[in-house]
């Protein structure tokens, strides 16, 4: 899954400037029902990143069991958590 296809299909634009509150919402909501249907794990680890990088991402030990996305997941959260300067 390419990022700019992952922000056409949740919310509409490449443009993150162009994204108001509510359809941030509603787009937030529309991943996490895909990423509770979802069986593809590459499909899933991208869908659950757009929802850390808008701080709305479920809890990792929940989302993946395997323990090596487990520990991806935790290494893109620290990238994430960096560059917004935490």
């Amino acid at each position: 899954m390419q990022f700019d296809d992952l922000l056409l299909r949740y919310f509409g634009t490449t443009d993150m400037d162009a994204i108001t509150p509510a359809v941030r919402e509603a787009g937030i909501e529309k991943m996490r029902v895909d990423l509770g249907l979802e069986r593809d794990e590459a499909k899933r680890f991208a869908i659950w990143s757009l929802l850390a990088m808008n701080d709305a991402a479920p809890d990792i030990d929940v989302t993946f069991k395997d323990k090596g996305e487990q520990e991806a997941a935790r290494n893109l959260l620290d990238l994430v958590i960096a560059a917004k300067g935490g």
